[in-house]
């Protein structure tokens, strides 16, 4: 079997890439609207506490006075809606994205691993053409399982040696940690994050090459 030589950076998706927070509340609400059996509004505030989460435990954390089969029903119609509205609208990339793409492109491959539903990752790259950045991309909705499942999904589908995640939240360190990865805490999105548990932190994405640099020179170091 042919391993790939070069190293992976595989990224997150919500508060690591963009933050579709404020399209989502937008979306959702249109499609509950239709259901009156939900009584409440989604805020931006109730939403960005539950991004990053597997869509099903989304689900029954909003609406948790339905069954889990229909809270998970609801949610399915939700992530369609919600498709369909980024593929259409976009949402707000984090400052710097497309340069820091175009400048790693030529040293690593990069990917996205996401606990999204499925055609989401899809919606981000075919709104603004980033298909061509990222190799991959694996998510919740294709496996039913959880982030450090796909993270090692991936890494076995394209025979990634070497790999380092990047993420916003204490989920995506824990992921990385059982993937057997190292991980980089973009503090910029949503949550916080245990520092002893990450190779680095960011505060922006210009300083992400930068953080890898440091990553690659201390594996040759030992090497």
């Amino acid at each position: 079997m042919k391993h790939n030589t070069r190293p992976a950076v595989i990224f997150d998706m919500d508060g690591t890439l963009w933050d579709a927070s404020s399209q989502i509340v937008i979306s959702w609400n249109r499609t509950i609207d239709r259901f009156p059996q939900i009584w409440e509004e989604i805020t931006l505030k109730r939403l960005q506490a539950e991004l990053g989460k597997p869509m099903d435990d989304i689900a029954t954390s909003l609406f948790p006075w339905l069954s889990y089969e229909r809270a998970v029903a609801l949610m399915d119609i939700c992530a369609e809606d919600e498709n369909r509205y980024l593929a259409a609208h976009g949402a707000v990339l984090y400052d710097g994205l497309e340069d820091t793409l175009k400048l790693l492109e030529g040293e690593y491959d990069l990917y996205i691993v996401s606990n999204c539903q499925k055609g989401y990752i899809e919606a981000f790259l075919e709104y603004y053409h980033f298909e061509k950045y990222f190799r991959d991309i694996e998510c919740y909705g294709n496996t039913l399982q959880g982030k450090s499942f796909n993270i090692r999904r991936l890494m076995d589908r394209n025979h990634i040696d070497r790999a380092i995640y990047v993420g916003d939240t204490q989920g995506d360190a824990d992921a990385s940690d059982k993937a057997g990865i190292p991980f980089i805490y973009a503090s910029y999105g949503f949550g916080r994050v245990n520092k002893e548990s990450v190779f680095g932190e960011i505060h922006r994405l210009a300083e992400l090459p930068g953080v890898l640099k440091t990553w690659q020179k201390g594996r040759q170091d030992r090497g």
